[in-house]
C-alpha cells in the first residue's frame, strides 16, 4: 500500500486531479453499461462528456498546451449540450424517452466489463513504463473506456443507446489521444468533431427510417427481416 502511495506522491495536485477524473470517466462507462433507461443513459453520456471537458482543461493548464482549451470548448458544445439535446429530442419525438433498454444477463455483462478493464491494464502496463507520469493509468483507462463502449454496442437492443455507446467509444479515443500525446493537431480535432456532429445527425434520420420500416427501434427485429421477391 505504501509503495502504491509513493508512486503517486510525487505527482502535482493537477496531475492527481487528472487521474481522479480519469477514474470517474471509467466509472461513468460502467454506469452507462448498467443503466437501462434511455433518458438516464443520455444524461450519463453528457456527464461523461463534461468530465472529459474538465480533464482537457486541466491537461491544457498543466502542460501549457492552451490550444487544448479549444478542444474543451468543442467537447462542451457537442458532447455535453448538442448531442444529448439532439438524442433527447429525437427520443421524445419517437416516444421512447422513458422506455427501458434491458440488458440480457446484466451480471454477466458487468463481470465481462471488469475482466476487460483488467485486460486493458495488462496491455497498457509495458506502455506505462515509457510514458510520462501524467499519462500513466490514463492510457489504460482510455483503452478500457473504448472496450466498455464496444461491449455496450453489442449488448444493447435499442438504436438510441447503441448510438450513445458509439459516442462513448469516441470519448475513449479522444481521452487516449489527450492523455498520451496532449491532444491531436487542431485540424484533426476539428475533423473528428465535424464527423461526430454529422454522425449524430445521420443517426437521427436513421432512427426515423428504422421506426417507419419496422415500427420499433429494437435492432433485434432487423434480424427478422426477410427478402421478398417482387
Amino acid at each position: 500500500m505504501n509503495g502504491y502511495l509513493d508512486t503517486y506522491s510525487h505527482l502535482t495536485l493537477t496531475e492527481q486531479s487528472i487521474l481522479t477524473l480519469a477514474a470517474m470517466v471509467l466509472v461513468s462507462s460502467f454506469a452507462l453499461l448498467a443503466q437501462s433507461r434511455v433518458v438516464a443513459t443520455i444524461r450519463l453520456f453528457a456527464l461523461q462528456g463534461f468530465l472529459i471537458v474538465v480533464v482537457t482543461t486541466l491537461v491544457a493548464l498543466d502542460t501549457h498546451e492552451y490550444h487544448l482549451l479549444y478542444s474543451a470548448a468543442m467537447t462542451l458544445l457537442l458532447k455535453v449540450w448538442f448531442i444529448p439535446w439532439l438524442l433527447t429530442r429525437q427520443a421524445r419525438k419517437l416516444g421512447i424517452l422513458r422506455d427501458l433498454d434491458s440488458v440480457l444477463h446484466p451480471g454477466v455483462v458487468l463481470i465481462a466489463a471488469g475482466a476487460l478493464v483488467i485486460f486493458c491494464y495488462s496491455v497498457a502496463l509495458p506502455i506505462q513504463r515509457f510514458a510520462e507520469s501524467i499519462s500513466r493509468d490514463a492510457i489504460a483507462i482510455s483503452l478500457a473506456v473504448v472496450m466498455l463502449a464496444m461491449l455496450m454496442l453489442v449488448t444493447r437492443r435499442k438504436a438510441v443507446t447503441q448510438v450513445v455507446g458509439f459516442m462513448s467509444l469516441e470519448n475513449g479515443l479522444f481521452f487516449g489521444a489527450l492523455t498520451a500525446t496532449q491532444g491531436m493537431p487542431m485540424v484533426v480535432e476539428l475533423g473528428v468533431a465535424f464527423d461526430v456532429l454529422i454522425a449524430a445527425v445521420v443517426f437521427g434520420i436513421f432512427f426515423f427510417h428504422i421506426r417507419d420500416s419496422i415500427e420499433s427501434l429494437d435492432v433485434d427485429m432487423l434480424n427478422q427481416l426477410t427478402e421478398v421477391d417482387e
